[in-house]
């Protein structure tokens, strides 16, 4: 057991913890450490040669710190020395060790982009979710949602982003990207995303957003007339799905039936209470993780984040939900 320092038990004296620091401890005791690091360890230099690299445990720490809270390399390194709960969660004591500076951080994220280490983290909360009973089959609902992108040409090539693209949204133009998300109909967990530039239509990524055992697929009315696509009518599985998508609000014309009831807006209702479900993830990634603009160029850079963030939000879902007990018993 580590031993406490003085600034531990002056802490400890205080009436409560921040949100931040209750976040970050829940958060603590639900990430399979373990199990993630064993993930990074095979790509991660060995120290044969040079200084020995910084744990790996450590390092994820901050990353996901910087994933969380929105911040820069130079960002998470002044908020290593700014912040208590920050350094407690990364588990740093400046008595034996310094905080590993931006440039190392850097590394580290560039390590997990090449190797698709996010994605693969991902896939364990889900395959953990699933082992454990929480992840439901049967019905998914997909969406997609806008994420902006610098438009400013002031920069070393004196162009945008290339791999971004404008879109039209109600009477707004929007550039950016787009983050296409499939979560689980009955409880919410996102079980796949992609991500295309902004000029992509929804309907386009329906196809890689639906498991391959789901019986029923919830959609807005951007996804009307999906099932005469190619993609999905040439598919044995897809083209046998049921479509449950929303009518546009013009098309609702029937008129009120016996009890005093419409029910064309009835039906529209209940699709409704179904499709909100993947609308939390979204607000949580935008909201509450501050991603609600790309922070690096190029599609793939911005795909890994987006993985261990919504990796991050089952995580907080399983925590809201009173779960953490069947979470953690899970062994892969």
């Amino acid at each position: 057991m580590k031993q406490q320092t003085f600034t531990d038990a002056e802490y400890e004296g205080r009436k409560r913890k921040t949100r931040r620091e209750e976040f970050l401890d829940s958060m603590d005791s639900i990430i399979p450490w373990a199990q993630w690091c064993a993930v990074i360890e095979p790509h991660y230099p060995k120290g044969k040669r040079g200084r020995p690299p910084m744990g790996i445990e450590k390092m994820l720490r901050m990353y996901l710190l910087q994933a969380w809270f929105s911040l820069s390399d130079e960002g998470v390194e002044d908020a290593m020395y700014d912040s208590y709960a920050f350094r407690k969660f990364s588990r740093i004591d400046f008595m034996t060790e310094q905080v590993p500076d931006a440039t190392t951080l850097l590394k580290f994220r560039r390590l997990l982009v090449e190797k698709g280490i996010n994605e693969k983290l991902f896939v364990d909360v889900n395959a953990r979710l699933e082992k454990a009973g929480l992840m439901m089959h049967g019905g998914t609902v997909i969406d997609a949602t806008i994420i902006a992108a610098p438009k400013s040409t002031k920069n070393k090539s004196g162009r945008r982003d290339g791999e971004m693209h404008q879109t039209k949204k109600g009477n707004e133009w929007h550039f950016g990207m787009k983050v296409h998300s499939g979560c689980d109909a009955q409880t919410g967990y996102v079980h796949t995303i992609t991500a295309t530039a902004a000029n992509e239509h929804d309907i386009t990524e329906a196809h890689r957003l639906i498991r391959g055992d789901d019986e029923v697929v919830y959609g807005d009315s951007g996804y009307l007339g999906i099932e005469k696509r190619d993609e999905i009518r040439d598919d044995e599985h897809l083209s046998k799905v049921e479509y449950r998508i929303a009518k546009r609000p013009s098309s609702l014309k029937s008129k009120i039936g016996n009890g005093g009831t419409d029910w064309d807006r009835e039906i529209e209702r209940r699709k409704a209470s179904v499709r909100s479900k993947v609308e939390w993830p979204h607000l949580v990634v935008k909201r509450r993780f501050g991603y609600c603009k790309a922070a690096y160029r190029g599609l793939k850079k911005n795909l890994n984040r987006f993985y261990i963030l919504f990796a991050s939000v089952n995580l907080l879902k399983v925590l809201q939900g009173g779960r953490s007990v069947e979470f953690r018993s899970v062994s892969l």
